[in-house]
């Protein structure tokens, strides 16, 4: 089961005083910036690029031109401006609520999280001892049983496990909890950095950096150690399953007995790790990568105990980092995200210190930031325009020319039970129980995963909460649950560039509008479309509706696997392939429900711009941005998220309208023949 995104963040003691300085005083973090008097900024286009040359260079050229990434970032653009925005936002909440030591509810729960990580100077003080207690554990696994326990323990602290467990919604039995049991192992960001040579570099700067982390957490050998767990992870690196592989949720799902996990993958203590997560009752778990599964177990049993002790110490180091010492946490950057990602500088360290917060206590925070920063009126609006994509899906489909009866009317039914989530959560989450201190970050940080992993269990046995978000409010992004069939979109990102109150519909609907249709389209991607609107992964569909379906994918992935994006870094169509059609349905759907707004009258010219186009702009100006080298080259590897110019520029290429328009003709290098062009939904 999966949730599917849109995408594509002084020497002495700090005192109370020093939160207050907070983002500068004189900036309005009231609202957005406005993109242009009407919603859409005209400067940043490029008039010289013709549309059927390049939508998103016609939109966004001359925005490019003028723009370079900051340099504590690998990528920038009017998402990251926006998620700017919301950064300082939630630093203005965090700062007031850090200056007030012994508050209680969230505040206390966010000042005291986030004074413990300002708190510098005693960070670099405690040099690695924070790591002692969890480095002499690691020691005292004299066993590969002993270790297995370690692991499944590690599931509620900063630790690592050869094989990753998850607590979801089950995918066939959607109203209760399932164990998810998925291969693990690797540090490095995906399996292609040990297996392809492009990636030989980052991969030797991966062996460095085990080496300097284990020199600094006072474990022997480390240079023989760091050497042997690099062999030991492209060992499993090549028998795990590919990133493309992992999104057939048909694959996926494989429930195994517990009693019978022994038989099927041996050489890993499965009872013990699972005791050791705190799940020794549970007698059932879903496998993904099933067929991995008995080759990493058995890599596993293979290894020498002391590759695998120095292994959980390297990674328990690797995940800590960022809360320990100077010297820890320049490494860490080092090699994260400037070896991997190309990003010159190390972000300061409140930007860091607001993202912990958000991750760790983030609807405490969140309710902070909903308090501050969300007016009423958006919601009011969005709901309104969740309702208009919704009303154009339910044309789209009904007037469906290659869909069966039987699959339309059991797709409209789906449809008609989508639920939608707005801003918010309805019930804030309870923190109360969660232990932070001003003066132990390590400790806090590990608290905090032992919290929600023990919220994780303790739910086992209960039905599915329905009302609980996956995402905070303060997140620039969206998503859809296909086991909920919901769509829900954080408070955060109903702002500019996606959505201006005050703004030209028409930008408004290319906009959150194609978000909004993006992701009403992922309960009919090539994975959504499996799930039935009670969000059980079930077959609804006729086998001939099913494989239309398949031939027009499969013809929308080859489109995107003949981008170049870098010198022999090409898209993987089958990797992105939910993400593309997604893209594909929601500009289509937003350009619809536009129309149907009008109710019949024409659409305003606004700057010798007529309607359609301001729609085609407004979802170009979402995606305005440039990426650094490396980070882009990992992003090909791992996001199922295509690169900006190619959600704006592909997706357009099969929309009819779109040669409308703006007049694109053959020859012109957008032309695709209208019986080449992909229509799904």
């Amino acid at each position: 089961m999966k949730t599917v995104w849109l995408g594509a963040v002084a020497a002495a003691a700090l005192s109370t005083s020093a939160f207050a300085a907070g983002p500068d005083p004189a900036a309005d973090l009231s609202k957005a910036p406005r993109m242009g008097p009407w919603g859409f900024g005209l400067d940043g286009r490029n008039p010289a690029v013709p549309a059927g040359q390049s939508l998103f260079l016609h939109a966004n050229g001359g925005y490019l031109d003028r723009l370079e990434i900051p340099a504590d970032r690998s990528r920038y653009g009017a998402f990251d401006a926006l998620a700017e925005l919301s950064q300082n936002r939630m630093r203005a909440v965090t700062d007031k609520a850090a200056a007030r030591p012994g508050a209680s509810g969230p505040s206390g729960k966010v000042g005291a999280l986030y004074r413990s990580f300002m708190d510098e100077a005693r960070v670099d003080a405690l040099g690695a001892k924070p790591l002692s207690r969890d480095l002499e554990r690691i020691r005292a696994a004299k066993s590969q049983q002993d270790i297995a326990a370690l692991m499944g323990a590690s599931m509620s602290d900063f630790g690592f496990s050869a094989f990753s467990l998850a607590i979801f919604d089950d995918a066939k039995s959607p109203m209760r909890y399932a164990v998810y049991a998925g291969q693990a192992g690797l540090g490095l960001p995906d399996r292609d950095y040990y297996l392809v040579d492009r990636f030989a570099s980052q991969k030797a700067a991966y062996g460095a950096y085990a080496t300097k982390l284990l020199t600094l957490a006072g474990w022997p050998q480390p240079e023989a150690a760091a050497k042997a767990i690099l062999a030991l992870e492209t060992e499993i690196a090549q028998v795990s399953w590919t990133r493309a592989e992992r999104r057939d949720d048909d694959k996926t799902y494989n429930p195994y007995a517990v009693g019978k996990l022994a038989a099927y993958a041996p050489g890993f203590d499965w009872a013990a790790f699972l005791k050791g997560a705190g799940l020794e009752k549970v007698d059932r778990v879903i496998v993904a990568e099933n067929t991995a599964f008995p080759k990493i177990a058995a890599i596993y049993a293979k290894t020498p105990v002391d590759t695998l002790q120095a292994w959980m110490a390297f990674r328990l180091a690797d995940n800590a980092a960022p809360y320990l010492a100077a010297d820890f946490n320049k490494a860490h950057y080092e090699f994260r995200q400037k070896t991997l990602s190309g990003q010159p500088e190390q972000q300061p360290r409140w930007k860091r210190g607001v993202t912990l917060v958000d991750n760790q206590v983030g609807e405490a925070l969140g309710k902070l930031y909903v308090d501050a920063y969300f007016p009423p009126e958006s919601k009011a609006k969005m709901e309104a325009l969740v309702g208009d994509i919704l009303t154009a899906m339910k044309g789209r489909i009904e007037g469906l020319d290659w869909m069966e009866p039987a699959t339309k009317a059991r797709a409209l039914e789906k449809l008609a039970t989508f639920t939608v989530k707005i801003g918010y959560p309805d019930k804030w989450r309870d923190y109360s129980a969660l232990k932070l201190s001003d003066k132990d970050l390590y400790g806090n940080v590990e608290r905090a995963f032992a919290f929600e992993w023990s919220r994780q269990v303790a739910r086992l046995d209960q039905p599915v909460d329905r009302s609980e978000w996956g995402m905070t409010a303060p997140t620039i992004n969206a998503y859809y649950s296909p086991t909920k069939n919901e769509i829900v979109f954080p408070a955060a990102i109903l702002q500019p560039p996606f959505f201006d109150p005050d703004g030209d519909p028409a930008i408004n609907y290319g906009g959150i509008g194609g978000v909004i249709g993006h992701e009403i389209t992922h309960g009919f991607d090539d994975q959504g479309r499996k799930y039935g609107g009670d969000g059980s992964l079930r077959e609804w569909w006729t086998p001939a509706d099913a494989a239309k379906f398949q031939a027009q994918a499969t013809r929308l992935g080859q489109q995107y696997s003949a981008v170049e994006v870098l010198p022999g870094a090409h898209i993987n169509g089958e990797l992105t392939m939910g993400e593309n059609i997604a893209d594909l349905g929601g500009l289509t759907l937003a350009l619809a429900a536009y129309r149907i707004s009008l109710k019949g009258q024409p659409a305003p010219v606004l700057d010798g711009l007529t309607g359609d186009q301001r729609v085609f702009l407004g979802w170009a100006q979402v995606w305005r941005g440039k990426y650094r080298d490396d980070r882009m080259r990992q992003q090909l590897v791992t996001d199922p998220h295509s690169p900006p110019q190619y959600r704006v520029d592909v997706p357009v290429r099969n929309i009819d309208a779109f040669y409308q328009a703006f007049g694109v003709k053959p020859g012109d290098a957008m032309y695709v023949a209208p019986e080449q062009r992909v229509r799904i939904w």
